[in-house]
This record gives C-alpha cells, structure tokens and sequence, in this order.
C-alpha cells in the first residue's frame, strides 16, 4: 500500500502520547510505533474495510466509534462488535491477509493510526510491550463476543439490553456518554423500541439515572437480578 498525498507520516504529538498509553510502552518506543504508520480520519458512516476486501492494514482506533457488520447473501446485515478508542481491527498478526469477513464502519467521525499489517507484524515481533498490549486487546475482544453469543441464546431481549448496560458501565457504574439505545438494540439483536423500554423501565425504578452527561448505574445489584 502506496500512502496517498493526504496522510501524515510524520505523527502528531498527542498521537504518540495516544500509542504510549495504548501500549503501555515508553515514550521513546512510542514515538517510533507512531512513524510507522498514517494518521488518518475519516467521516462518519465512512466504510473503513468492506466485507470481503483484502486489505492488509491494521488500525489502531485513536478517537471516535466503529461498528463491524457482517451482511448476508440478501443483505441482511449483523452488527458483531463495537470498536472504541485503543481497539484494533483489521489484519493484526497474519502475513497471509484473508478477505475482510466483516464491514467495519465509523458511526461517527474517526481517528486512527493505520499501519502496514506487515509493519505492525514487525513491531509486535521487535516490541515486547506491543505484544502484550495486542493479545490483551484481542482477548478482551473474544471474551465480549463470546458473551454477547451466550447471551443472545440463553438470555431474553429484555436481559441482553441489561447485561451489555452492565457490560459498558464496568466497575465505574457509569457510561459516559450515555448510549445510543438504537446501537445498543442493534448489538444485542433486539429492537430499539425494546431497548428504550427496558431503560425507561430501569430509570423509573430508579434502577439507573439518566442525563445528558452519562447513565449513572444507582443498584448494580438489582440491576445484575434482572439479567434473565
């Protein structure tokens, strides 16, 4: 892959502060990471890889959010993950680049750090601390699919809506900012009028408070009660 005219090669700052953290690696390790890849945004509802494309690349998400979908032979499409600041995607560690098995598209205006797969390769091999810090990433990643697997067989719609509040919410109790129900209803395959009248129901038991800043999690414990 031939960068165009428009990438930057060279990083910006707050670029190699973001891969420092990400990484959990030096400052001077980070800012080697950062010149070997393109600092690229792209606009909301931008198709960063389609399905079926062979695209040897490999993303590091810096700002903003990403959805991969996976769309059947009539169209019907399946939202499988959501990709948040720190997560990669794309070809990650494989010298052999598949065709894309998923779309993976900005639901809002995005930020990454795009490598060469090749190159990422190389640093995940040269960098200790970027190895550690890819196979975290990807195993929290296949913990929350296999969760979401689970629960779209054993849980109700209701319950799944409940669990993935949980899921974002962590330890802090807290989602800021609060979610898009409809994206919430599309990751755990329900609709949006179901997900909206599970939290409605959740806020006027006051379960959960709601403003414009987050959605604050008041009774974990009846909250978890609910997850059937």
């Amino acid at each position: 892959m031939r960068r165009g005219k428009g990438d930057r090669v060279q990083p910006e700052p707050a670029l190699a502060g973001f891969i420092a953290d990400a990484f959990a690696c030096p400052a001077d390790v980070a800012e080697a990471i950062a010149r070997r890849c393109a600092d690229r945004s792209f606009p909301a509802h931008a198709a960063l890889i389609r399905q079926g494309d062979v695209r040897a690349e490999t993303f590091l998400l810096v700002l903003g959010l990403a959805h991969a979908f996976a769309y059947g032979s009539e169209g019907q499409g399946v939202l499988l993950q959501e990709y948040r600041p720190g997560d990669i995607f794309g070809a990650v560690v494989e010298r052999q680049t598949p065709p894309s098995p998923t779309e993976v598209r900005a639901v809002e205006a995005v930020r990454a750090a795009v490598f060469l797969a090749l190159d990422f390769l190389a640093l995940v091999e040269l960098h200790s601390c970027v190895g550690l810090a890819v196979s975290r990433m990807l195993l929290r990643q296949l913990q929350a699919a296999t969760a979401r697997m689970v629960e779209r067989t054993t849980l109700s719609s209701v319950g799944r809506v409940y669990a993935e509040i949980l899921r974002r919410a962590g330890d802090a109790r807290r989602i800021s900012p609060p979610p898009v129900l409809s994206d919430v209803a599309a990751l755990v395959n329900t609709t949006r009028e179901t997900a909206s009248r599970a939290v409605n129901d959740l806020a006027r038991r006051g379960i959960i408070r709601r403003d414009d800043d987050a959605l604050v999690i008041l009774s974990p414990r009846r909250l978890e009660e609910l997850v059937v």
